[in-house]
């Protein structure tokens, strides 16, 4: 019984190795080249790391950096909370058109979507023009070039991946627990922050670490929309590629957004495994 059971879990292994070396060779040995790259470019040593971590100007762009992930994410979950309820309300044939919309959004080019918000944007677009015509303001808007444009930009980009995960967190939560809370007498506040809300949590958290991940690592719209005192890392790392050809300090710069990008990984997992609902899900 021994041998089968080993020979078993042996096959098993063996279904497993083309995953195993597909992960080896495009994952982690890049990993492994870029960290080594990291700490032998210009010489061996954590010279990189330090010239990092002692830069003023590299910290004002860290800053900036999560300064931009923070304000897309929160903005991103404010529009795509009550969008996903509002699908998952919808009957059917309208929900599934609204979804639709999104997911044709998403599927247009990310490089055109950024340059239209540019034109939207500018002094001389659509949005300032119609504001200077209403009498909000009497001169244009600085919109473009900045922080503001980034996160404008950013968040609707961001939006249909906090709304997907989350309407399909919230079509699974059965209406009767929902009912079954109110006829218990609860309030509709108390229904939706005891009740509601904490079965979307899966939802919330798996959203939420998608785009303020995917935030720390953009490049396109940061580039279009933003301007040179609000850099953020991934221009950086470019940058000093492009006009420096420093490679160890890019690379450097790369492995600081790589761990980053575990340690939240870590802590989503952390949450989502001390999470009541998901302690009651399991049970």
């Amino acid at each position: 019984m021994l041998i089968i059971s080993s020979r078993k879990k042996w096959n098993n292994i063996t279904l497993l190795f083309p995953i195993i070396l597909f992960l080896f060779l495009f994952f982690l040995m890049p990993l492994a080249s870029l960290l080594l790259r990291s700490l032998t470019e210009p010489t061996f040593g954590l010279q990189n790391y330090a010239q990092l971590l002692a830069t003023s100007t590299y910290m004002q762009v860290l800053f900036n950096t999560f300064l931009v992930g923070t304000l897309v994410t929160v903005i991103s979950l404010l529009i795509g909370f009550p969008l996903s309820w509002c699908i998952t309300l919808m009957p059917k044939g309208w929900g599934r058109f609204l979804i639709s919309i999104i997911l044709l959004s998403m599927w247009t080019s990310l490089l055109a979507r950024t340059y239209s918000w540019l034109v939207l944007l500018q002094s001389s677009g659509i949005i300032n023009k119609t504001l200077m015509a209403i009498g909000i303001i009497d001169q244009p808007l600085e919109m473009v070039h900045n922080l503001t444009g980034v996160i404008i930009g950013m968040s609707y980009i961001m939006v249909p991946f906090i709304v997907l995960p989350l309407q399909a967190c919230m079509s699974a939560i059965d209406p009767m627990v929902l009912q079954a809370a109110s006829i218990c007498g609860a309030s509709a506040r108390t229904v939706f922050f005891r009740v509601f809300l904490p079965l979307c949590k899966p939802g919330l958290f798996s959203g939420a670490l998608m785009v303020f991940v995917m935030s720390l690592g953009y490049y396109v719209t940061p580039a279009l929309l933003g301007g040179v005192s609000d850099m953020m890392l991934p221009e950086f790392i470019v940058q000093q590629i492009q006009n420096f050809l420093n490679w160890g300090m890019a690379s450097a710069s790369a492995v600081f957004l790589i761990l980053i990008t575990l340690v939240l990984f870590y802590l989503y997992l952390k949450v989502q495994t001390d999470s009541p609902v998901s302690s009651n899900t399991g049970a």
